[in-house]
């Protein structure tokens, strides 16, 4: 471990990541370490740790626990870095919603400064996990980027917020850091920092653990991105020349399902005739249909793997111990462990 070289065509070597010990984080640290870059993840390990496995002791990869409002001690950080990731968040409506002092200090605040530290420090690339829930409830087929948002929520308000920041940025322009978004359809499928509080995940876990799936609504279409295509999209805008990325935002999705549908593809999946399915009222009526060719078209990235592989995945992690306590425990629940650690 260690002897690898980059191999990214663009000079992008050391990349510092906010929020690497997340859901996402834990799978996109080990493979960004396998590529060769050395890695910086900036996070206060809500989760612990030990998600990020085997390589907490690589030597390319440096564990900063520190808070994102903390301008100068991120400053520090950023310098010396080629490129940064922003994962950073309180992630999903109902997180943000349960401490909205704290997702506005951190989703919003804590953005320009940020960025201003990222342009100081020289990075030469800043990629922003923004959301595709900017879209809202859309009547027309395929959401594409140049579609008006409608964000219904200050989480989706505050992601919107920050592209504009970003983009927008004239130090960032002067000073030539190529800026990029990407806009995630729900990400699915096992990972290390596991979450049960996305539809998919926690429509198997319930399937697996309870023999019941609660379905709320049901006709709501949900675009869904299996994780370790989430990963290769970073991988493939980390790799990518400047000139077709800077400026550009690009949704990332694949299949797009209603929730009654997952419902069914888990029953499937799970192969238990005698999983119940409950239907239950919902007040959220968010339904949007995103189109992804946009990154498909300028980057060549097309996702490989669907929700069923997304689902089976889980399924092999249950089956191999690796979800111990999924309806009891915090670790795999947003609210629960903010609300564990009473954070700030």
């Amino acid at each position: 471990m260690g002897d690898l070289s980059c191999t990214n065509p663009h000079g992008i070597e050391r990349v510092l990541i906010t929020g690497g010990g997340g859901y996402v984080g834990s799978a996109l640290v080990p493979r960004l370490l396998s590529e060769g870059y050395r890695v910086k993840v900036v996070d206060l390990f809500w989760y612990g740790r030990d998600v990020l496995g085997d390589v907490r002791d690589h030597p390319d990869l440096s564990l900063i626990e520190l808070d994102i409002r903390n301008a100068d001690g991120l400053a520090k950080e950023l310098e010396g870095q080629d490129a940064v990731l922003h994962l950073a968040c309180i992630s999903n409506d109902p997180s943000f919603d349960l401490a909205p002092e704290l997702g506005t200090s951190i989703n919003r605040d804590a953005f320009t400064p940020l960025v201003d530290a990222s342009v100081e420090a020289g990075v030469k690339r800043f990629i922003y996990a923004s959301s595709s829930s900017i879209y809202g409830v859309q009547e027309e087929p395929n959401v594409r980027e140049d579609t008006n948002p409608l964000p219904l929520t200050d989480y989706s308000r505050f992601k919107l917020d920050c592209e504009h920041t970003l983009l927008d940025h004239p130090g960032a322009r002067a000073a030539g850091m190529e800026r990029v978004i990407l806009r995630p359809a729900t990400v699915c499928g096992y990972a290390p920092r596991l979450r049960l509080d996305v539809v998919v995940n926690i429509l198997t876990a319930h399937a697996i653990a309870n023999r019941k799936i609660k379905i709320f609504g049901g006709g709501q279409l949900r675009p869904n991105i299996h994780i370790d295509d989430m990963v290769d999209a970073y991988l493939a805008v980390l790799e990518a020349d400047g000139s077709a990325i800077d400026g550009e935002a690009f949704n990332v999705g694949t299949q797009n399902l209603p929730v009654e549908e997952i419902a069914e593809l888990v029953r499937s999946v799970v192969d238990d005739p005698a999983i119940e399915l409950e239907r239950v009222p919902s007040d959220d009526n968010r339904s949007y249909h995103i189109d992804s060719g946009k990154i498909a078209d300028v980057l060549g990235f097309t996702p490989r793997r669907s929700v069923e592989d997304a689902v089976r995945s889980l399924v092999d992690a249950f089956a191999a111990g690796k979800v111990p306590e999924p309806m009891e425990s915090t670790r795999y629940y947003n609210i629960r462990r903010m609300q564990e650690l009473e954070v700030r």
